[in-house]
C-alpha cells in the first residue's frame, strides 16, 4: 500500500468515527498526545484526543443511525517522508469542516497529530 493509500485509509477511519460516535475508532486515528482545535462562532475549541472521543461518542444516535448523507472529499495531501498534511471537507453535525490533518508515521500506522478545523459559513 502506498503512503497516499494508506493516509486515505486513516482519513476514511477519522470519519467514520464521527459518524459512527465510535470512541474506540478515535483513539486509533489519533496520536495519544493530539490536539483538536478550532472555532465554533467565535469560540476556540481546544480538545485532548480523550475529550474529543467522549464528544463524538455522545453524538447519539450517530449520524450514521439517523441516515445523515456522508459528506467526506480530501481537498490535498501533501506527504514529507514520515509526515504529512492533509485538508479535508466533511459534514458532521450538520455543519460542513474543514478540517487540516496532520499525520505522523508510527511503526507502521499513520496517525493524525494534529486537527484544526474550521467550520465552512
Amino acid at each position: 500500500m502506498s503512503k497516499e493509500q494508506a493516509i486515505s485509509s486513516t482519513i476514511q477511519r477519522y470519519f467514520d468515527s464521527m459518524y459512527e460516535s465510535d470512541a474506540d475508532k478515535v483513539h486509533a486515528v489519533f496520536h495519544p498526545n493530539a490536539k483538536i482545535t478550532g472555532y465554533m462562532g467565535d469560540s476556540l475549541v481546544e480538545q485532548s484526543v480523550a475529550e474529543f472521543a467522549q464528544f463524538v461518542a455522545a453524538q447519539q444516535p450517530s449520524a450514521q443511525e439517523k441516515g445523515e448523507p456522508i459528506l467526506l472529499e480530501t481537498l490535498s495531501l501533501d506527504i514529507t517522508g514520515n509526515t504529512a498534511v492533509a485538508k479535508v471537507r466533511d459534514g458532521y453535525l450538520g455543519l460542513t469542516f474543514v478540517d487540516t490533518l496532520s499525520f505522523l508515521l508510527v511503526d507502521t500506522q499513520w496517525l493524525v497529530y494534529n486537527k484544526l478545523f474550521h467550520v465552512e459559513a
